[in-house]
């Protein structure tokens, strides 16, 4: 663990430590080494994190219980810096969508969809995709890098800022803006496992953001070796990314099939770590016409699921640019869902939301280049 903390953060002379994506454990030894006593060490941790964490203060000059000597010793060292908003778009219906700068190179895409009980925020995990998956937009764009950890939590934190959703401990009470994450954005979230882990226990943290792990959806296209990684190291929920129900089919849209193909995965599922019917995994599924919306379609799919606890995220498909395509008829889609819905299985349609901004499922991408690229230039 402390090989890959010393790789996934910057530690030179010259660079300074954000704080938002170091867990407690972490905070602790970095206060050591700059000479905070041991006795001292867990007040400490515990007041920064709040500060940052729940709080969300950006600088450490209003950490008022701190003395002024330490803080300044803490502005030296840290930093509390989030991603850059350089877009905001907001659609008719609400949803938000960021387009942010990072301090390293690069941009990426985060959204916000407000919902009359809870309020989503769908982030990212890697800037562009290696999946090539042929009905999603963010697939067409090539693989930049993957996202460190504080820049997995600092799309959470930069979004409360925009939405000023930010009440502290003693108003935790309050209907917060932010009450649930999915981690659908941009990137297989599996392939940059540990900086996705590391961030998202610190959202976790009960001391900070306080996102209940039953809260968070982390969706896979299915990286099988990792699979069960997800409830055993992180806890939170899981979806799959199947959207077919042949390996012909899902070959052609979700090409990480042809290494782990669908038996590999359902096998892998069924033997999923505290399944149950409060814990359910969730298929999603993009409704294609005439590729992947038959009635057949729908009755492989239930035979397919037979004995996982689970519900199926019907979704119509989101037009891009350039997508060859088309959403399937409605008719269809009522057909497929009823169908499973029968057989016993939640299958509720996914409505589209910011469409008209890109913002849908499946549409997001940024203007990012590669590295070696911007090293070129």
């Amino acid at each position: 663990m402390d090989n890959y903390i010393n790789s996934s953060i910057k530690l030179d002379l010259h660079s300074k430590i954000n704080l938002l994506g170091l867990s407690k454990s972490d905070i602790s030894r970095h206060l050591y080494n700059l000479g905070v006593e041991k006795k001292e060490l867990s007040m400490r941790v515990q007041q920064l994190f709040s500060w940052t964490h729940s709080h969300g203060k950006k600088s450490f000059d209003y950490m008022t219980n701190l003395s002024k000597e330490f803080r300044d010793l803490l502005s030296k060292e840290f930093s509390i810096s989030r991603p850059q908003i350089i877009n905001k778009q907001i659609s008719i219906d609400g949803t938000r969508k960021y387009l942010f700068k990072s301090e390293n190179f690069g941009e990426f895409e985060t959204v916000f969809i407000p919902e009359d009980e809870r309020g989503t925020i769908c982030i990212s995990s890697q800037i562009g995709c290696t999946l090539n998956c042929s009905f999603c937009h963010t697939g067409t764009q090539k693989l930049v890098r993957n996202l460190e950890p504080h820049e997995i939590v600092g799309q959470i934190s930069a979004v409360k800022d925009d939405l000023s959703d930010w009440c502290g401990k003693k108003n935790s009470t309050l209907k917060r803006a932010v009450s649930n994450v999915v981690v659908m954005g941009m990137g297989e979230p599996l392939y940059n496992f540990e900086n996705v882990k590391q961030g998202l226990k610190i959202i976790m943290d009960n001391e900070g953001l306080s996102i209940s792990r039953k809260k968070i959806t982390l969706s896979t296209s299915g990286v099988v070796p990792y699979i069960h990684k997800v409830s055993s190291e992180i806890g939170c929920l899981l979806a799959i990314s199947l959207h077919g129900t042949t390996d012909e089919i899902r070959n052609e849209l979700v090409p990480i099939n042809r290494k782990w193909n669908i038996q590999e995965l359902i096998a892998t599922l069924k033997s999923y770590p505290n399944l149950s019917n409060t814990e359910r995994i969730t298929f999603e599924y993009v409704m294609l016409r005439k590729v992947n919306d038959s009635l057949a379609d729908a009755k492989r799919l239930v035979k397919l699921i037979k004995n996982i606890p689970s519900k199926i995220n019907l979704i119509p498909f989101n037009p891009w640019p350039g997508s060859n395509y088309k959403t399937s008829e409605p008719e269809k889609v009522k057909i497929f869902a009823n169908y499973v819905k029968k057989a016993g299985y939640s299958s509720p349609v996914r409505k589209p939301r910011g469409v008209d901004i890109m913002a849908a499922c499946g549409q997001l991408k940024s203007d990012s280049v590669r590295e070696k690229v911007l090293k070129k230039n």
